[in-house]
């Protein structure tokens, strides 16, 4: 099942979440059809069915409702056990892989980070609620290889997390590049082999 999450609740009014839902699903609609350039609150306001006070209830400005609305699609991601690292690994990147493809993750996520160039509360938005948000994979899969005796139990917690990000980093980095800046295919074999390069990275920095 598709988890989707609401944002950070601020105070006054209780919220609703069918609103939010609405909202969240409005801007992506306006971010391909409109461009960021040409979305507004007032549009988004309006797809949506509901007052511009109620978005400026929930967020400040046009660059926390997009991350939001980004963030609610990163958070579908899963990673359902396949019985091995390999598996689960080459499963996640081809659901990364379909994620960019939707028109509305695209354009968003393209416009967020071009945006953050210039804004590092904007960055750092994205960094909480999109990033540090998806390492929960990470961490998921490193465990379920533990448990099957793939990896070793942990030693060091500090290099642990390190490498975990960087297991992130390097597979967020290769996908995005692959898809969304060299418009390439990812394919069965392009995946097969970015896993390998994991796997031999991780067996690597286990016998460290």
């Amino acid at each position: 099942m598709c988890r989707r999450t609401t944002p950070r609740s601020r105070t006054g009014r209780p919220r609703s979440a069918e609103a939010d839902l609405a909202i969240l699903d409005a801007t992506r609609a306006a971010l391909v059809e409109l461009g960021w350039s040409k979305l507004t609150m007032g549009d988004v306001a309006t797809r949506a069915g509901v007052a511009k006070t109620t978005l400026y209830r929930r967020w400040a400005n046009k660059n926390e409702l997009v991350v939001d609305a980004v963030a609610v699609l990163f958070d579908e991601l899963e990673l359902p056990d396949l019985g091995s690292l390999q598996a689960d690994i080459e499963n996640v990147v081809f659901q990364f892989a379909a994620l960019l493809e939707r028109p509305e993750t695209k354009t968003a996520l393209m416009a967020v980070v071009a945006e953050s160039t210039r804004d590092e509360p904007l960055r750092e938005r994205i960094r909480t609620s999109i990033v540090d948000r998806q390492k929960r994979l990470v961490l998921e899969g490193r465990q379920r290889a533990q448990q099957r005796g793939e990896l070793p139990a942990d030693r060091e917690p500090a290099a642990v997390e390190a490498t975990d990000a960087l297991i992130f980093d390097v597979v967020a980095g290769a996908v995005v590049h692959r898809a969304l800046v060299s418009a390439e295919p990812v394919d069965g074999d392009w995946v097969k082999r970015l896993s390998a390069l994991l796997l031999g990275g991780l067996s690597a920095a286990a016998e460290r």
